[in-house]
């Protein structure tokens, strides 16, 4: 097991960047390489999700500091989102772990598509902010299901969540879902671990290389064109969500 942690070291390392590159825990991305790194499922699902709550914490303090997280839509995000990951992490002990595995990579897929369709936008563009509370609930509550279910913090989610349907702009929608992911993370994290579905020595090892990264990567982000990061991240998430879907049928 020695080598597989120091494995897990540096998929936590990757994936603790490109989370605080762009604005998501990274947890539903490290889920189909822990699994490649001979994890059970079910493990892989659940590990990174303890790491995600420094991790993000570290990266959406330096958004923090350059007034990028918008407070009204962090407070009614949780409200909600918080009861949701719960029922969404407790609905796990019905749902088999392999095919949670299969609904990431497809999400994995779908996102990075999602990501290339859209036209790209300057920071300063953006669109007509709607701040309606509705909305933001309806966001929070699908995210906060989707979190739970899938053992990840929601950011993988939220971010382009607030950009398409609340208006936010990229880097305020990256700080404030690393802040709102920060804090979902909790309880999912406290539902897997009554669940038994932790492994302590891969919670910490993959912590171990997420964490500091996480704080470099959201430093990039906020030197970069962000449109332009986002675009080569979807183009990723597209080659390596489709890789993970059809690797285990070749």
């Amino acid at each position: 097991m020695t080598t597989n942690l120091a494995l897990v070291v540096l998929v936590g390392a990757g994936i603790g960047f490109l989370g605080g590159l762009l604005g998501k825990g990274g947890s539903a991305l490290a889920t189909p390489f822990l699994v490649m790194l001979g994890i059970p499922p079910v493990v892989a699902l659940a590990a990174p999700l303890p790491a995600t709550v420094p991790g993000t914490l570290v990266a959406a303090d330096r958004y923090r500091r350059q007034g990028l997280i918008n407070r009204e839509v962090l407070t009614w995000s949780l409200v909600p989102g918080i009861p949701a990951t719960l029922i969404g992490a407790l609905a796990t002990r019905w749902i088999d772990a392999s095919a949670l595995v299969l609904v990431t990579d497809v999400v994995i897929f779908a996102l990075g598509v999602r990501m290339l369709a859209q036209p790209a936008r300057a920071e300063a563009e953006g669109v007509k902010l709607v701040l309606s509370r509705r909305r933001i609930v309806g966001v929070a509550v699908v995210t906060g299901l989707a979190a739970g279910l899938l053992a990840n913090s929601g950011g993988f989610l939220l971010a382009p969540l607030f950009v398409a349907v609340l208006g936010l702009g990229i880097k305020p929608a990256f700080g404030t879902s690393l802040a709102v992911a920060s804090v979902m993370a909790i309880p999912g994290t406290l539902v897997h671990l009554a669940l038994g579905h932790l492994d302590l020595a891969v919670v910490f090892a993959f912590a171990v290389g997420s964490v500091p990264l996480s704080a470099l990567g959201a430093r990039v982000a906020l030197s970069t064109d962000a449109g332009r990061l986002e675009r080569g991240y979807g183009l990723m998430l597209v080659i390596l969500g489709a890789a993970f879907i059809v690797g285990p049928h070749l």
